[in-house]
């Protein structure tokens, strides 16, 4: 891809994802107030994004935002696996129910066990069949985790629940492996593994060697000019050890007790840098971030 190209991708996925009004802010970090937990959310996904991969996971892709970004972001992410015909699997936390409409798909897990994997529409069947149908005006997706989720089952047995929520669950798992949905889930998973898949695509979108060593370069020289104190700070140590050790072992003498003392000067230099290299190490997990 040429420059203009590359450019006008990461502006178009910037503008999708809402950040047009903040492409000139730093990200920020322990030391400099930036982008917002929510924003930086959204960077990352735009990061995984710009390379439009045919699968993409998305580990809980509304935290840190309101009802209604969380709408917008997840209602662009379903447009763009449209349009691109790409696979999304998202694992997400108490969506809203008009996030909730967005997914094709719905896996419940609880304890390890699926409970239920298939269509959204149909979930709200099975649980109905069941004696657990969602009440009117309710969000399913609040229904379907209070259902299943058996971390509060202290407050069953002291009396405010009615009935245990591993029986629930097992009750749950039970009807859904022996529904039409599990079914057809399992026929779809064996003719999937017994098609033969084409050659796989060598070519990827990934940058080359001299381009990553060029932009990680590039952007290590930058993260030192927005922290110059720290290395102000690292070169008036080394001045200062410098004259410490120049005054300690000035004039020494070719004596045999002077290998002695060159030999003591070598080892606390190479001491002293093996330390100052540790305080490097921040500077290191701020980029792994």
């Amino acid at each position: 891809m040429s420059i203009s190209e590359k450019k006008e991708r990461a502006e178009m996925t910037i503008r999708e994802m809402g950040l047009q009004d903040s492409m000139d802010t730093r990200i920020g970090g322990w030391s400099s107030k930036g982008l917002s937990g929510g924003q930086k959310r959204r960077v990352s996904i735009c990061i995984e994004l710009l390379t439009w991969p045919k699968l993409l996971f998305l580990d809980e892709p509304t935290s840190g935002l309101d009802s209604a970004a969380s709408y917008h972001v997840m209602n662009r992410i379903v447009k763009l696996a449209r349009q691109h015909r790409r696979t999304v699997i998202a694992s997400i936390h108490q969506p809203s129910s008009e996030v909730f409409e967005l997914f094709h798909s719905l896996y419940l897990l609880s304890s390890g066990k699926t409970v239920y994997f298939g269509p959204v529409s149909m979930a709200e069947m099975l649980f109905a069949t069941n004696g657990f149908p969602c009440p009117p005006l309710k969000n399913p997706s609040d229904h379907y985790l209070k259902t299943i989720n058996k971390d509060f089952d202290e407050d069953i047995e002291q009396g405010i629940g009615t009935s245990n929520t591993e029986e629930i669950i097992n009750t749950l798992v039970k009807s859904y492996k022996s529904s039409e949905i599990w079914k057809e889930v399992q026929h779809n998973v064996f003719k999937i593994s017994q098609q033969k898949g084409g050659p796989l695509e060598r070519k990827g979108s990934q940058a080359s060697f001299i381009t990553q060593s060029i932009v990680l370069t590039k952007r290590s020289f930058i993260n030192m000019h927005r922290d110059l104190g720290y290395y102000v700070l690292r070169f008036v140590m080394y001045c200062a050890l410098c004259l410490c050790i120049g005054t300690i072992f000035h004039d020494i003498g070719f004596s045999y007790d002077s290998i002695q003392a060159r030999g003591s000067m070598l080892s606390f230099v190479s001491s002293f840098l093996t330390f100052m290299a540790i305080g490097g190490f921040p500077s290191f997990v701020e980029d792994m971030k």
